[in-house]
């Protein structure tokens, strides 16, 4: 193992264990690479994380391994790292990181986190966001150009409503638009503000984009408003995503949209763009708007579709079936491949959009649920719910702690 490199930030020392750990195969990318690629953006990585608390997303196993989400901040840590602390629906609460400078963007990477994840919230006042997210989820089969006119239109949505529409690839799949607003507003507030962006977008453009609650009636883009929910967190501006090409969540001006394609950001190339061009959200903090027209909208529009709450199960209007539950992506993949093996004629009829492969949140990591839409099978064909090729029980490490 190599010794530990210190590094000297604006006169605090960050001690990188294990420099030479290679993080990213593909491109030859280690630890102490992907540290200094966070110093080397720091101004635009604080634009997205400074003074707000953050989940820790650790792959301590590397990013081909799940990674595990850390709510409290590590016992053992520097006194110049400050914490939140946050309470949350469950009844518990938990410390979290704030990080405001850049010798706090070099100790979070060293936790083995790769991608940064705040909440929406300033430390200074954790009831009100101070900004609104709208993460664009298209689903299986839908290309990339459908998914950047949708993004037009949301926009198009925020601007008439006098807020302000910053753009940024997710480093994933999908697309993320964010506008700063005046913290006058709850996290329901907020929720039902982008909530009924989607819904507007669903109205202006229905055969691209969908606001349906639940994932098997969707089809297109999905405009995911789920995200402003409390407790909820999203891959921030300049965050290296855990993908094998290294790929980041990229600021973009509006110009840039149209042409952009999310392979083209990766660690080493935004470096060289951000040293030619700067960052494009530079005058991000300088737009706060406000959610009154949105919320004069949502009265209009009238009552959405609400998730379960309380007693009792929605009814089920596909015909759907569940493969299986598993700890790891791989293993629900495998799971899926054994049951097409057993159906193959009934899996010909399916369409990319039938084939629901859901990243579940468990208690500190991802856990994967595997759901297959029978809609176009015909139902004389269609197979019966079976036993689950892996039935992965994501809480029962938990409840035995407990007893």
């Amino acid at each position: 193992m190599a010794k530990p490199e210190v590094l000297e930030i604006d006169g605090r020392e960050v001690r990188v264990t294990n420099p030479d750990k290679l993080i990213f195969p593909q491109g030859g990318h280690t630890k102490l690479d992907l540290v200094r690629y966070y110093l080397t953006v720091a101004r635009g990585a604080l634009r997205g994380v400074d003074g707000r608390p953050m989940i820790l997303k650790r792959f301590v196993k590397g990013i081909d391994e799940e990674a595990f989400f850390q709510k409290r901040a590590p016992n053992t840590r520097p006194d110049w790292i400050e914490v939140a602390e946050l309470h949350y629906a469950s009844g518990t609460s938990a410390e979290e990181v704030v990080v405001r400078d850049a010798a706090g963007l070099a100790w979070v990477i060293n936790l083995g986190c790769v991608d940064l994840n705040p909440h929406p919230v300033r430390a200074e006042d954790l009831d009100r966001p101070d900004e609104l997210r709208i993460d664009l989820d298209p689903m299986p089969g839908v290309d990339w150009k459908q998914i950047i006119d949708v993004a037009f239109v949301a926009r198009e949505v925020l601007e008439e409503h006098d807020l302000t529409a910053w753009a940024k690839t997710s480093g994933s799949r999908g697309f993320h638009i964010y506008a700063r607003i005046d913290p006058e507003w709850s996290y329901p507030q907020v929720r039902l503000a982008a909530e009924t962006v989607a819904r507007e977008v669903e109205n202006r453009a229905p055969d691209l984009a969908t606001s349906r609650w639940w994932k098997e009636e969707r089809e297109g883009v999905f405009v995911d408003f789920n995200q402003n929910a409390k407790d909820r967190t999203v891959a921030s501006a300049y965050s290296v995503r855990a993908t094998p090409d290294a790929r980041v969540s990229t600021p973009l001006s509006w110009d840039e949209v149209a042409d952009c394609r999310p392979e083209r950001f990766t660690l080493p190339t935004v470096l060289e763009r951000y040293a030619q061009i700067g960052d494009p959200w530079s005058g991000i903090e300088e737009s706060p708007g406000a959610l009154d027209r949105l919320l004069e909208l949502a009265e209009r529009l009238g009552p959405a579709e609400k998730p379960p709450k309380g007693k009792g199960r929605r009814q089920i209007q596909m015909p759907l079936i569940e493969i299986a539950r598993s700890k790891t992506k791989e293993e629900a993949l495998r799971a899926l491949e054994h049951w097409k093996a057993r159906h193959p004629g009934v899996f010909k009829r399916l369409r990319p959009a039938d084939v629901l492969i859901d990243g579940m949140r468990g208690r500190s990591s991802i856990w994967y649920r595997v759901r297959l839409n029978l809609q176009h099978v015909p139902e004389a064909e269609r197979p019966p719910q079976e036993p689950l090729e892996v039935d992965y029980d994501p809480f029962k490490e938990w409840r035995e702690s407990r007893s």
